[in-house]
């Protein structure tokens, strides 16, 4: 099951790079990294989706999410496009279960998380999701800096 979350944060950062264009922005939120950390507990514990953390950390976080360490600075969100609702995947989840849940359609969560298929298949335990209602914008490579 790790090595299936790093493969699938591996494939978020490749299609973040992929689609985007540099932008400079001010970042919301930040968090230091501590010991022991990975990507899915750092997503999960600050509300923020998997594959925002990726996104907005291109250039700082490797494919694997590997290459974290102590006393780094990651940017959780971007002023005007930062994911603040967010779901865990559990095993047995389900993308309905969600939807119900949040009142959230498919259309959206798929767009605010680009990384999950249309099928919804390759969601893992672990995983953190944006359930927002609001559709951010992805296409964006981010050169950040510090909220004011």
């Amino acid at each position: 099951m790790f090595t299936t979350a790093r493969l699938t944060f591996a494939a978020t950062v490749a299609f973040a790079t992929m689609s985007a264009l540099a932008q400079n922005v001010t970042c919301s939120r930040f968090y230091t990294v501590a010991s022991g950390d990975t990507c899915d507990a750092i997503s999960a514990k600050e509300g923020v989706s998997t594959y925002q953390l990726a996104f907005v950390n291109q250039g700082t976080i490797d494919a694997t999410c590997q290459n974290l360490y102590v006393g780094e600075s990651l940017c959780l969100g971007i002023v005007g496009q930062d994911c603040g609702s967010v779901h865990v995947f559990y095993s047995g989840d389900s993308c309905t279960e969600v939807e119900d849940s949040t009142g959230v359609s498919l259309s959206t969560l798929l767009a605010n998380n680009p990384n999950i298929n249309a099928g919804c298949t390759n969601v893992y335990p672990g995983e953190v999701i944006c359930t927002a209602n609001t559709i951010f914008n992805y296409t964006t490579v981010y050169n950040y800096t510090s909220a004011a």
